[in-house]
């Protein structure tokens, strides 16, 4: 299975902010901004595997502003790392200034999918080859919060988790 770049998997959703998608004071909901997340996090996790994905966890998400009704809100989804099955999507979220056109980060999300057969086995998928700093910033944290996550779930002693004790260990 050839590797891929983070590039090949790049999903791009576009949309407005209704009224009826805010709560009281005028605002998005965090769950429907999570739904955005999800779907282009998904696409972006199909891009990579051409596989059917399902979402595993949601493994952060920082709600940093608020995003006002009548907003065009972006999210920018692309694979950071893949595993044997599994895959981290990272997304970032932004708005655009109603007046200028310029967009700010608004928010940013991490979450994890798995490729699956028709079954709903999982199955393998590429690996991936970062180019960027950021792409290869964001390859290497992979590791370690994959490893945190197996080790809090007790999947990993917390002894075998050397991405983690190096963050750790004297210099």
């Amino acid at each position: 299975m050839e590797p891929k770049s983070p590039k090949e998997s790049r999903t791009v959703i576009t949309d407005l902010v209704l009224p009826g998608e805010t709560n009281p004071i005028g605002n998005m909901f965090g769950g429907e901004l999570l739904a955005r997340m999800d779907r282009a996090a998904s696409i972006a996790a199909r891009r990579h595997s051409r596989r059917i994905v399902v979402t595993a966890s949601v493994n952060h998400v920082a709600f940093n502003k608020m995003i006002p009704s009548g907003s065009v809100v972006t999210v920018e989804a692309q694979v950071s790392r893949s595993f044997n099955s599994s895959m981290e999507v990272y997304m970032d979220v932004w708005i655009e200034d109603r007046e200028n056109g310029m967009k700010s980060l608004s928010n940013e999300g991490i979450y994890t999918f798995v490729a699956v057969d028709e079954t709903g086995n999982p199955v393998p998928v590429p690996a991936i080859i970062p180019d960027t700093k950021l792409e290869k910033e964001r390859y290497a944290a992979a590791l370690r919060r994959r490893q945190l996550s197996l080790v809090l779930a007790g999947k990993l002693k917390p002894a075998d988790a050397t991405e983690l004790k190096a963050l750790f260990a004297e210099n």
